[in-house]
C-alpha cells in the first residue's frame, strides 16, 4: 500500500480522482497544486478527510516544494501544462511547467529521500509514429521528430526520471504514457469543447480538421486502476534501470466523427457539422494516435469501459456540472 503519497496537480482532473482513490484505499495524502487550472471544488470530499492535507504551491518554487514533500514515501507527479493546441502561444510554459517542474520534483525527492515516483507522460512523446490499425505503437518504438512542445517537454521529463533512476537516486520509476483521458472532472479536450459549442448552438458544430483524425481514449478510473496495479506490484523494483514504461489506453480507436456521433446521439441532436479542413486539428495534432497496451495488460489489468462508454459517461458528468465552463474562464 502507498501510505504517505504526495500528489502534484492534486486539484486537477486526474489528480483529484487519484486523491480520492488513495484516501479510499487507506493512504495519507498530501496534495500540491498551484490552481492554475485545478479546481478546489474537485477536492471538496478530500478536504473533509483527516488523512488529506492540501498545500498550495508551484513546482517552480523548489524550497516550498521540498518542504511540502517532507515525510512522503511515494510521489505521483501529475501536474503539467497539457495545452497542446495553444502551445506556441506560450512556449515557455511547457518548458517551465513540464520539464523544469519535473526536475524540481526529482530534486525535492532527493532532498527528502523519497525513492518512488509515478510520472504522467503522454502518447505524444511518439511524435507522428508509424502506426496502423493492425500495429499500434509499442513502448519500444523509437521517437521520431517531436510534433508538439508538450510532447517534447514530456520526453525531457522521461529522460530526467531515467537518469535519476540510473544514478541511484530513485529505486522505482514508473512512466505512464497516456492516451487522452475521459471521465468525471474532465475540463479540456474534444468532449468538453464539443459540448460547450452545442450548449450555445445546438444546430451547428465546428470541427477542427476533417473529422477523420483517429484517436484512442481511456476512462479515468481505468487509468487509475492501471497505475495503482503496477505501482503496488513494485514492477519497477527489479526492472532494468529501475524504470518501467507503460502505454495506457484501450485496444481500440475512434475517428473524431465517431465521437461526434456518440455525443450527438446522447444529446438527441443533429447539428450541421462545419469542418475547418485537413487531417489535423491544429499545429502539433497527430492524425492517428493508437498505443499498444499489451505490456500493461500482461500484468493482469484491462480497461472496463469502451471508448464509447467513456465518452457518454464524460458527457453526462459535464451535463450535471456546467459550472466547470464558468470556472475555466
Amino acid at each position: 500500500m502507498l501510505f504517505r503519497s504526495f500528489v502534484t496537480g492534486a486539484a486537477g482532473f486526474i489528480g483529484s480522482n487519484l486523491v480520492d482513490r488513495l484516501l479510499a484505499d487507506g493512504a495519507s495524502v498530501t496534495g500540491w497544486d498551484n490552481f492554475s487550472t485545478g479546481q478546489e471544488r474537485f477536492l471538496e470530499g478530500a478536504l473533509k478527510h483527516p488523512r488529506f492535507r492540501l498545500v498550495r504551491g508551484d513546482n517552480l518554487d523548489l524550497p516550498a516544494l521540498t518542504a511540502a514533500m517532507k515525510g512522503a514515501d511515494f510521489v505521483f507527479h501529475l501536474a503539467a501544462n497539457a495545452d497542446i493546441k495553444d502551445g506556441w502561444q506560450h512556449p515557455r510554459k511547457d518548458l517551465e511547467q513540464n520539464t523544469i517542474a519535473t526536475f524540481n520534483v526529482l530534486e525535492a525527492m532527493r532532498a527528502n529521500g523519497v525513492k518512488r515516483i509515478a510520472f504522467s507522460s503522454t502518447g505524444s512523446v511518439y511524435g507522428e509514429a508509424l502506426v496502423t490499425p493492425d500495429r499500434p505503437t509499442p513502448e519500444t518504438d523509437a521517437f521520431p521528430i517531436q510534433t508538439s512542445l508538450y510532447g517534447a517537454s514530456k520526453t525531457a521529463g522521461e529522460g530526467l526520471l531515467a537518469a535519476y533512476a540510473e544514478g541511484g537516486q530513485i529505486d522505482e520509476a514508473y512512466v505512464f504514457r497516456f492516451v487522452s483521458i475521459l471521465g468525471a472532472r474532465y475540463t479540456h479536450g474534444h468532449v468538453f469543447d464539443f459540448y460547450k459549442q452545442l450548449i450555445e448552438h445546438p444546430d451547428r458544430l465546428r470541427v477542427l480538421g476533417d473529422g477523420t483524425q483517429r484517436k484512442s481514449y481511456l476512462y479515468v478510473q481505468d487509468c487509475l486502476d492501471a497505475m495503482l496495479h503496477v505501482t503496488r506490484a513494485h514492477t519497477a523494483r527489479e526492472a532494468k534501470h529501475h524504470t518501467q514504461v507503460y502505454n495506457l489506453g484501450t485496444p481500440e480507436f475512434v475517428q473524431v466523427n465517431d465521437s461526434i456521433g456518440h455525443i450527438c446521439a446522447a444529446l438527441g441532436l443533429k447539428p450541421k457539422l462545419e469542418y475547418t479542413g485537413g487531417n489535423r486539428g491544429w499545429i502539433g495534432d497527430n492524425p492517428f494516435i493508437f498505443l499498444d497496451t499489451k505490456k500493461i495488460q500482461a500484468t493482469g489489468w484491462k480497461p472496463k469501459l469502451t471508448i464509447a462508454q467513456g465518452i457518454v459517461q464524460t458527457l453526462r458528468w459535464l451535463e450535471a456540472n456546467r459550472w466547470v465552463y464558468e470556472a475555466r474562464h
